[in-house]
């Protein structure tokens, strides 16, 4: 097991999450989920290591026969100055024609959107968790957020009558 520079450090299977996007749950009803890998540049990959990547505003759309992640910034890389890349530059997700064309009959005709959860290396490869949900209305987060505050005042009653 290796340990990263941010303290975190790989699970049993080789994976070391570098990133998650908390905000994703929260705000879209993620009803699937599917690992894809990221074409990346060098500088991207060291950038990546270090933690310096912001998940936050980024989603994955069909663009051609292909799905690409936009929005998802990857810091430069210090050392890569000349030859770094751009932080907002577009990546392209590798998935199998299979799986492209089960997402693409959902993102096209349904209304769904494609959202990444996670980014992490599994087994050294970069990869990213792509959850595939719809967007949660005022209402129904306000449903999440009170289930979520009965779920703690529960917790709490039992954890006082225990002796």
């Amino acid at each position: 097991m290796s340990k990263s520079s941010k303290g975190k450090r790989a699970d049993e299977d080789g994976v070391k999450v570098v990133a998650q996007n908390r905000r994703a749950r929260f705000d879209y009803a993620i009803e699937d989920t599917i690992e894809a890998g990221l074409a990346l540049l060098g500088s991207e990959v060291k950038s990546l290591r270090e933690g310096n990547v912001a998940l936050s505003d980024s989603y994955a759309a069909l663009r051609g026969d292909d799905f690409w992640l936009f929005n998802c910034r990857i810091g430069e890389y210090k050392a890569a100055a000349t030859f770094g890349h751009e932080p907002l530059r577009e990546r392209r997700l590798l998935l199998n024609r299979s799986e492209i064309e089960k997402l693409r009959g959902k993102v096209e005709q349904r209304g769904y959107t494609m959202v990444p959860i996670s980014l992490y290396f599994r087994q050294g490869w970069a990869k990213v968790e792509l959850g595939l949900g719809r967007g949660k209305t005022h209402e129904d987060r306000r449903d999440h957020i009170a289930e979520r505050e009965s779920r703690r005042e529960m917790d709490r009653a039992m954890s006082r009558k225990k002796p």
